[in-house]
């Protein structure tokens, strides 16, 4: 089965930018008790239901995180 660790990806990037998900909040113009739903949820931000039927069909689901090169938008 595959797992949609999307979640604590966000949390693991946040700390590796010093970044709060409130900070990252009004980076995305949304608010910080969304963000942190959004993270804290169990669904996941990648339904769970699509992970599964990918999966199904035989397919895995593969994210790579690439830096950007200008820095992006880090507060």
């Amino acid at each position: 089965m595959i797992k949609n660790n999307l979640e604590i990806d966000v949390k693991v990037k946040c700390l590796e930018e010093g970044v709060t998900q409130a900070q990252l909040a009004q980076m995305v113009g949304t608010s910080a008790p969304y963000v942190s739903r959004l993270i804290n949820k169990k669904e996941g931000i990648i339904n769970k239901v699509f992970v599964e039927m990918l999966d199904k069909l035989g397919y895995d689901i593969q994210l790579i995180y690439v830096k950007k090169k200008s820095g992006g938008d880090v507060l």
